[in-house]
């Protein structure tokens, strides 16, 4: 099949290059977001999908809104057969969902209808799923609700931050994207629609989200730190700064600490939770560099009677 390409991060690049190595699809062209300031500097930057196109001499579309006239007439002039998607990043006008002929199919991270939306990792992990995914699904005006062509699965580790288990869920995803593309272009394929049960929304997880409730149980504050690194990374307070907190280890056998509560030894910074505490392994001070949290505290010279979360 002819395609145009439609995504964005650096996740979004194991699909384009499963895409380009499959040897039965040809991908005419590439549409990511326009290039975006980042840096100290804030030049502007190609994303990491426009890069990749580019090495590869594919046409690259950068449309401020993919309803612009001039995106939409030149995806037109393409004429691709279907257009897949990972991570683009921009809502699909109904005028440019009905230009391919096989629509735009959607790899998304998740088994659907679970965590419907921008987060579906760290929801997951931030809930505490045993199992997730990666599923295909044809894109509809609803919020990835379309029927689904295809899914993998993926257990999710104890320890897996978000990024841990997004990293693995690009590339089996990759392979499920181009899996669905040969279906589709073979007939063998057809989308089935979502039940209508077990609908969960994963929306984005906001700064305000990823700050550390110290009085909940070890065992979400441990979820809450590994579902938001790397981003938007876990926070709490300490002497009314902000301290990002990287990593924490669970320390069922402390249960002497109160919410907050520090507890200071040589070599081991431990806190205490609703239930038992956590050991703080990294963090990351403001204006600082990440350092293993031992350190920090020997640095910042912690008081007795002081807490987290102040």
């Amino acid at each position: 099949m002819r395609l145009v390409f439609a995504g964005t991060p650096e996740v979004a690049v194991p699909a384009l290059d499963a895409l380009l190595a499959s040897g039965r699809h040809e991908v005419a062209a590439v549409v990511t977001r326009p290039d975006a300031p980042a840096g100290r500097g804030r030049r502007l930057v190609a994303s990491p999908v426009a890069e990749r196109a580019e090495e590869a001499g594919i046409e690259v579309l950068k449309p401020n809104r993919p309803r612009d006239e001039d995106f939409l007439t030149r995806l037109g002039e393409i004429a691709p057969d279907c257009c897949p998607v990972v991570a683009y990043g921009a809502l699909l006008p109904r005028v440019a969902l009905d230009i391919p002929a096989h629509g735009w199919v959607n790899l998304h991270f998740s088994l659907l209808p679970a965590w419907r939306g921008a987060a579906p990792v760290q929801h997951s992990v931030m809930a505490g799923d045993e199992i997730t995914g990666a599923s295909t699904f044809l894109i509809e005006e609803g919020l990835d609700s379309g029927p689904v062509y295809g899914t993998v699965t993926e257990r999710v580790r104890p320890t897996d931050t978000s990024g841990d288990l997004l990293t693995r869920l690009a590339f089996a995803g990759a392979g499920l994207l181009a899996a669905t593309m040969d279906g589709i272009e073979d007939g063998t394929l057809k989308a089935v629609p979502q039940p209508t049960e077990g609908v969960t929304l994963a929306p984005k997880i906001t700064v305000e989200d990823a700050q550390v409730d110290w009085a909940a149980p070890a065992l979400r504050v441990d979820r809450v730190v590994r579902a938001c690194t790397p981003a938007p990374g876990a926070w709490t307070t300490f002497r009314g700064e902000r301290l990002k907190l990287i990593q924490v280890a669970l320390v069922p056998e402390r249960t002497d600490l109160a919410p907050g509560q520090l507890s200071v030894g040589k070599n081991n910074v431990y806190v205490g939770t609703g239930s038992h505490a956590v050991e703080l392994v990294w963090v990351q001070a403001q204006g600082k560099k990440p350092m293993q949290a031992a350190d920090w505290a020997r640095g910042v010279r912690i008081g007795a009677s002081e807490t987290l979360g102040d």
